[in-house]
């Protein structure tokens, strides 16, 4: 009687009948257009999400619920970063819905596997870089280096004991509803699409740009160059942990030295 595994074990010695090697299949990823409007319906979560926060004070304070009152409490320090909180879930229940259908696992979809120490360190220098050569051509040219109505919002939010609520809502949850949209499930199907990997940095950056509308067309260069940076090591690394240190640390250190250390 020969055993179980005699003739795998006859093939793996047989040049001329080597073993079948096991490869595991990529996750199934929605495409172009699949990709897109998923993204835009992942978008519109995130604001829901967001909006939801305040439409949820404006009940408990019980104010007149029009749209005077929305923005009345939607410019406070507080509730903006509320919002900006409550966005997150919202997002990233759209995300899992999206990738529960085409029936992949969340972690390999979005690439979420820890760095290198390594990579980690080249991600840091080559931002530290770019944000350098952004403040460094904001002086030159005699332009502020954080937006106007960030600074005010920040030094308001210190002032009113919301510095901690900010910091998590700008460092935490705004990195990663972002990241988790531009460089996770928009990357992911748009380089596997006619887009191939730069095309996808490339797009997944200019739209990751256009979430930041509320800023000049300056600062908006700005974003898109980070953007590419981000898209870049995402590709490079295959983390999507990574980009969202990464974000996080830049939002972190512009809140600190904002809040803190001046304008």
């Amino acid at each position: 009687m020969s055993l179980p595994n005699e003739s795998l074990l006859m093939d793996s010695l047989n040049p001329d009948h080597p073993p079948l090697v096991m490869t595991p299949a990529p996750p199934r990823v929605w495409k172009f257009w699949g990709t897109a409007l998923w993204g835009l319906f992942i978008f519109v979560a995130m604001f829901v999400g967001q909006v939801g926060a305040i439409v949820l004070l404006v009940v408990l304070r019980d104010v007149p619920f029009d749209m005077a009152s929305f923005q009345s409490i939607g410019h406070e320090p507080q509730a903006l970063a509320l919002s900006v909180i409550t966005g997150l879930p919202a997002t990233l229940a759209a995300v899992w819905l999206a990738i529960l259908i085409k029936k992949a696992s969340f972690a390999d979809y979005l690439a979420l596997y820890w760095p290198s120490w390594k990579q980690l360190l080249f991600g840091v220098v080559g931002l530290v870089l770019i944000v350098l050569a952004w403040e460094v051509a904001s002086r030159s040219l005699g332009r502020e280096a954080t937006p106007g109505f960030m600074t005010d919002l920040l030094k308001s939010g210190r002032d009113k004991g919301a510095a901690l609520l900010l910091l998590v809502a700008f460092s935490v949850a705004a990195p990663m509803s972002e990241e988790v949209l531009a460089r996770g499930f928009l990357f992911r199907g748009w380089s596997a699409s006619f887009l191939r990997v730069p095309g996808a940095i490339l797009l997944s950056s200019l739209v990751w740009t256009v979430v930041h509308l509320q800023y000049d067309i300056y600062f908006l260069a700005e974003v898109l160059t980070i953007g590419l940076w981000f898209g870049y090591m995402r590709h490079r690394t295959g983390s999507l942990w990574l980009t969202i240190i990464l974000h996080a640390l830049n939002n972190m250190t512009a809140v600190v030295l904002t809040m803190w250390l001046g304008s």
